[in-house]
C-alpha cells in the first residue's frame, strides 16, 4: 500500500499548532484550497449533504456551497466544526489523490488524524468509527470526488495508529489513536510557490472555468479581461493549484519565473537533475531544458508546470511544454499579453478578471477578523471595495494600512478620495504583508516600459494618458480613429499623418494589458482600470497633461452627434467621459476661453431630460467661469443663461426668473441688444415668465424678441422657429387660442420643412398644436395628433424623456375631454409614478400631473379622491409658486367647483 503521509504531513502540523476553534476554523479553511475543491459538487449535492448533518441544520438555512462548507467554523464564530462536513471534507481528498494517483483511498488515515487533534481541542467526533465502514455515505464520496475503479476500489483496511512520540496515546470514543509519523516521501518541488495570501479567496467560477477547460486542454492559460494587467489574482490562483497539486501527491511540481526565458530554461535544467531524464548532461543549460521538456512528454509520472507571467509570447514559444502521452501531466501559466497566439497549441486563454463584490467584501471581512479587528469594518466597506476597483492587489495593501494605522473603512475611503494624496502612499511598500513584492502602482504599470519600446515606438505611454484622463468605465473605439487622437500621438512618433498610429497604440496596450478594447462592450469598448489610470497620471510630468486633456476634449466634442436623440447611448458615455476629463483637467480647459465640449455636456444634459444633473453641471460652470473668465466673459454669460434655463425646466422658477434679469440686463450692456444670444436671453426670460403665470409679460417681449428675430436672423432660422413657438404656446395660455393654432400650423409647416418630422423641436411644434386643438374642442384631432407624439417621443427620445412625459399627460387629457375617462386614468397614474421618480413631487409639472388626474378621478365620479389630490394640489402650489400664480388660481377654482359639484366641503 502507497504511503500518503506525506500528504497529511504539513496540515497535521496545522493542527498540532492550533489552540482555539478560531485558528482550527482557517486550518479547516486552508486545507479546502489546498486539497481539494469540491464546490461545484457540493452546490449540486447540498440538499443530500444538509440532510445528514442535523446539526449543521442549526447553523445554515439552506443547501451549503463551496463558501458555507467550513464557514459554521470561522474565527468570528469561535464554534466547534461539524465532524460530519470535516469527514466529508477529508474523504473527498483522499479519494481525488487516490485516482489521481491510481492508488488506494487512504481516507481512513486522515479522518484518524484529524480525530486526534479534533478531541484534544475539546471537540465531539460523534459516533465516528475508523473502519471499513465510513459513516460518511459511500455514495456521496462518490458523488463529489469519483468512484474507484477496480482494483483501486478495493476497501481501505483498519487503519494502524503509529506510535505517539511521548508514549502517551491520545484516546477518542471506541478508538485509540496516536499521531502519525513523519512523511517518508514528499513530492519533488522545483522552484519556489508562492505563499497563499491571507483570506484567500477560492473565487469558485474562476476556478470552475480553469478545471472545466483543465478537463478538455493539457495547458490552461491565465490571463485577465479588465486593464491593468497586474494585482487581479493571476499568480495566486496558480499557487492554490500548485499547492493543491502538492498536497495531492503530484509527482513533480515546476514553478518557473517567466518573465525572462532565461529564466525558464534554468529551471527547466534544473528540474531535468532532480528527475534524472535522459540526455540532461549539466553541460549546457539549454539543452538540458530541451531533454525536461522530452522526458515531461513521455513520463508516466504525474506533473505540473507553471509558467509564471510570461511577458513575451514570441520568445516563450519554444518552452511550452508537450502534452502528457499519459494525460497526467499539466500546464499553467499566467501573463498579462493578450496575444492570438496564446490560444494556440492547444492552449486555452482564460481570462481572470477582479474579485466580484461579494468576493471584495469577504477578502476584507476574512482579512479584519483574522487580525481580530473587526471593528475597522464599516458601512462603507463596499465603497472602499469598489473604489479600489475590486483588486485583490490593492485591497491586501489597503487592509494592511487600515490594520497598521487602526483606520476604518470610512477613514481610509476619505483618505483615498483626497485628490492630493498618492496611491505609494495609501497604499505603501510596507503595506506588502502578502509578500507580492512590488507597491501597488509599479505593479499596475509593470508592462508599460515594454509596451513602449514596441511598435509603434514611444506612444504606449502618451496613449495610456489619454485612456487615464477619460471614464475608467469606458470610452468609445471611435476616438482613437478620429484625427485628434493621431494629431496628439504624432507629436510624439515619427509618422505620417493619417497613419492611424492612435489605433495602433490602442491595440498595443491592449496586447500588454494596460487597457481592454472590446467592440463588444459599445460605446464603452476601451476601459481601462480606475487605479492603472491613477497610477498613470501621477507619473505625468506636469507639462504634458495640458496637450493630454485638450486632445481629449476635442476627441469627445468631435464625435458628439448634432442631435442627443440619434443615439442617447453614445451621449450617455460621452456626457460620462466629459465629467470625468473635466475632474481631471481641473483648469485646464478654461484658458483662455472655455472649452465648448463642457458647453455640450450640459445641452446634453438637457435634451436628455436630467435637469438636476444640468443644474449641478452648469453651476459647477458658472462657477469657474466667474473665477477664472470674470462676470463679463461672453463664456460667463452664456453659463449664467443655461443654469437659469435648467431652474426653469426643473421648475425652480423663480430662481429662472431672477437670474435671467440680470443675464439679459448684462448681456444688453455687455453684447448688444441685438446679439443673437442677448436674443435668446429675453426669449428666455419671456418663458419663463409664462412658466410663472406672468403671461401677458410674456407675450409682449416674444413679440419684441420675434419681431428682432426675423429682422437679424431671418424668419427661418432656428431660433426664430423656436420663438414663434413660444410666442403661440403663451398666446394659447392667454385665451388666444385661436391665433394660436394658426402661427403653430405656419411654424409646422417651416419646422417639417427645415428641421424634418423627428427633430426634437418639432415634435414640440405638433405638441403645442395638438394642445390647442384640445383647447378649442377639436378633441379627435387633438387625439390622433397626439398619439402619434407620443410614439414618435418614446421612439426617438425615449419613455422616460422629460418632454415624452408630458406629451403623455397631455394625451391623457384628450382621453378625458374625448370622454375616454378610464384610459385617462390608467395613463396619467402611470405619468404621475414616472414624474414623482423623476422629477420629484414639487416639480411644476408634477403639480400639473396630478391636477390632471384629480380631475380626470372627478370626470369618473370619484370625487373624494378627486378633492383629497386637489387639496393637496392647491396647498403645494401656494407654497411653490405663490396664491397668486396662475396655476395656483386655476387649481383653487377647480378644487372649489368639484367639491361643490359633489356636495362636499374642501378644508
Amino acid at each position: 500500500m502507497e504511503d500518503h503521509s506525506g500528504m497529511a504531513s504539513e496540515w497535521f502540523m496545522d493542527l498540532r499548532n492550533t489552540s482555539n476553534w478560531s485558528q482550527y476554523g482557517k486550518v479547516l479553511g486552508d486545507f479546502r484550497v489546498k486539497y481539494t475543491h469540491p464546490t461545484t459538487q457540493l452546490q449540486d449535492h447540498g440538499d443530500e449533504v444538509l440532510a445528514l448533518t442535523p446539526e449543521l441544520k442549526l447553523v445554515l438555512d439552506k443547501a451549503p456551497s463551496g463558501t458555507t462548507f467550513c464557514n459554521h467554523s470561522t474565527p468570528n464564530r469561535g464554534n466547534e466544526p461539524d465532524w460530519r462536513y470535516v469527514e466529508l471534507l477529508l474523504r473527498i481528498a483522499t479519494r481525488k489523490a487516490a485516482l489521481r494517483m491510481r492508488a488506494q483511498d487512504q481516507g481512513n488515515d486522515l479522518v484518524a488524524l484529524w480525530a486526534c487533534e479534533h478531541q484534544r481541542l475539546g471537540g465531539s467526533t460523534g459516533n465516528i468509527q475508523i473502519s471499513t465502514v465510513k459513516n460518511v455515505p459511500q455514495n456521496l464520496i462518490e458523488a463529489l470526488a469519483g468512484s474507484l475503479a477496480a482494483p483501486a476500489a478495493t476497501a481501505t483496511p483498519p487503519w494502524t495508529p503509529p506510535a505517539e512520540p511521548s508514549g502517551v496515546p491520545v484516546t477518542m470514543p471506541g478508538l485509540l489513536v496516536s499521531p502519525p509519523s513523519p512523511a517518508v516521501a514528499a513530492p519533488i518541488l522545483v522552484g519556489s510557490v508562492p505563499r497563499l495570501a491571507s483570506a484567500f479567496q477560492d473565487r469558485t467560477s474562476v476556478r470552475h472555468r480553469i478545471d472545466r477547460a483543465r478537463d478538455s486542454h493539457a495547458t490552461t492559460v491565465l490571463t485577465q479581461v479588465l486593464s491593468g494587467g497586474g494585482g487581479v489574482g493571476k499568480s495566486q490562483m496558480a499557487a492554490a493549484y500548485a499547492h493543491q497539486a502538492l498536497a495531492a501527491g503530484t509527482e513533480l511540481v515546476v514553478w518557473a519565473n517567466a518573465t525572462e526565458i532565461d529564466q525558464i530554461t534554468a529551471l527547466y535544467a534544473q528540474a531535468a537533475h532532480r528527475v534524472q531524464a535522459p540526455g540532461a548532461q549539466g553541460v549546457d543549460a539549454e539543452s538540458d531544458a530541451q531533454a525536461f521538456m522530452t522526458w515531461l512528454a513521455t513520463t508516466s509520472r504525474s506533473w505540473l508546470v507553471v509558467l509564471d507571467d510570461i511577458t513575451d509570447p514570441n520568445a516563450a514559444e519554444p518552452w511550452w511544454p508537450p502534452p502528457s502521452l499519459s494525460s497526467r501531466g499539466w500546464v499553467l501559466a499566467t501573463t498579462r499579453r493578450r496575444e492570438a497566439q496564446l490560444s494556440g497549441g492547444g492552449r486555452t486563454v482564460i481570462p481572470i478578471d477582479t474579485y466580484t463584490p461579494s468576493e471584495a467584501a469577504a477578502y476584507l471581512r476574512d482579512r479584519l477578523t483574522t487580525e481580530e479587528t473587526t471593528h475597522l469594518l464599516d458601512d462603507r466597506a463596499v465603497a472602499l471595495a469598489t473604489t479600489l476597483g475590486l483588486l485583490p492587489l490593492a485591497l491586501a495593501h489597503a487592509a494592511a494600512y487600515m490594520i497598521n494605522e487602526d483606520v476604518n473603512c470610512s477613514q481610509y475611503l476619505h483618505l483615498f478620495n483626497d485628490s492630493t494624496a498618492q496611491l505609494d502612499d495609501l497604499l505603501p511598500r510596507h503595506a506588502d504583508t502578502e509578500g507580492y513584492g512590488r507597491q501597488v502602482a509599479a505593479a499596475l504599470l509593470l508592462s508599460l516600459d515594454a509596451a513602449q519600446k514596441c511598435d509603434p515606438i514611444g506612444l504606449a505611454v502618451p496613449a495610456l494618458r489619454l485612456a487615464a484622463v477619460l471614464d475608467p468605465a469606458g470610452h468609445p473605439q471611435t476616438l482613437w480613429t478620429g484625427e485628434f487622437f493621431d494629431h496628439h500621438l504624432e507629436a510624439h512618433h515619427a509618422a505620417r499623418p493619417g497613419s492611424g498610429s492612435a489605433r495602433a497604440a490602442l491595440r498595443l496596450l491592449h496586447r500588454y494589458g494596460l487597457i481592454t478594447d472590446n467592440f463588444r462592450n459599445g460605446p464603452r469598448a476601451v476601459q481601462v482600470h480606475a487605479l492603472t489610470a491613477r497610477a498613470a497620471l501621477e507619473i505625468t510630468p506636469a507639462a504634458e497633461l495640458p496637450a493630454t486633456v485638450r486632445a481629449a476634449a476635442d476627441a469627445l466634442l468631435e464625435l458628439w452627434p448634432e442631435a442627443d436623440h440619434t443615439d442617447p447611448e453614445l451621449c450617455a458615455v460621452l456626457r460620462a467621459n466629459t465629467d470625468i476629463l473635466h475632474t481631471h483637467a481641473a483648469d485646464l480647459l478654461w484658458g483662455p476661453d472655455s472649452h465648448p465640449v463642457l458647453y455640450r455636456a450640459g445641452h446634453s444634459l438637457s435634451d436628455a431630460g436630467l435637469y438636476t444633473a444640468a443644474i449641478v453641471h452648469w453651476d459647477r460652470l458658472v462657477t469657474d467661469a466667474l473665477r477664472l473668465l470674470g462676470s463679463e466673459h461672453h463664456d460667463t454669460l452664456t453659463a449664467r443663461a443655461n443654469l437659469a434655463s435648467s431652474y426653469r425646466r426643473a421648475g425652480r422658477t423663480a430662481e429662472a426668473v431672477a437670474l435671467l434679469e440680470q443675464v439679459v440686463a448684462d448681456s444688453e450692456r455687455l453684447l448688444g441688444p441685438e446679439h443673437s444670444d442677448t436674443l435668446t436671453a429675453r426669449a428666455n426670460l419671456a418663458t419663463s415668465y409664462r412658466q410663472a403665470g406672468r403671461t401677458a409679460e410674456a407675450i409682449v417681449l416674444l413679440e419684441q424678441v420675434l419681431t428682432d428675430a426675423q429682422r437679424l436672423l431671418g424668419p427661418e432660422h432656428s431660433d426664430t422657429l423656436t420663438v414663434r413657438n413660444n410666442l403661440a404656446t403663451s398666446y394659447r395660455q392667454a385665451g388666444r387660442t385661436a391665433e394660436a393654432i394658426v402661427l403653430l400650423k405656419r411654424v409646422l409647416d417651416d419646422a417639417l420643412r427645415l428641421w424634418g418630422a423627428e427633430h426634437h423641436d418639432t415634435l414640440a411644434v405638433r405638441s403645442s398644436l395638438a394642445s390647442s386643438y384640445r383647447q378649442v374642442g377639436r378633441t379627435a384631432e387633438a387625439v390622433a395628433l397626439l398619439e402619434q407624439v407620443v410614439a414618435d417621443s418614446e421612439r426617438l427620445l425615449g419613455p422616460q424623456h422629460h418632454d415624452t412625459l408630458t406629451v403623455r399627460a397631455n394625451l391623457a387629457s384628450s382621453y378625458r375631454q374625448a370622454g375616454r375617462t378610464a384610459e385617462a386614468i390608467v395613463l396619467l397614474e402611470q405619468v404621475l409614478d414616472d414624474a414623482l421618480r423623476l422629477w420629484g413631487a414639487e416639480h411644476h409639472d408634477t403639480l400639473a400631473v396630478r391636477s390632471n388626474l384629480a380631475s380626470s378621478y372627478s370626470r369618473a365620479g370619484r370625487t373624494a379622491e378627486a378633492v383629497a389630490l386637489l387639496e393637496q394640489v392647491v396647498a403645494d402650489s401656494e407654497r411653490l409658486l405663490g396664491p397668486q400664480h396662475h396655476d395656483t388660481l386655476t387649481n383653487r377654482g377647480k378644487l372649489e367647483a368639484i367639491a361643490k359639484e359633489g356636495g362636499t366641503r374642501s378644508r
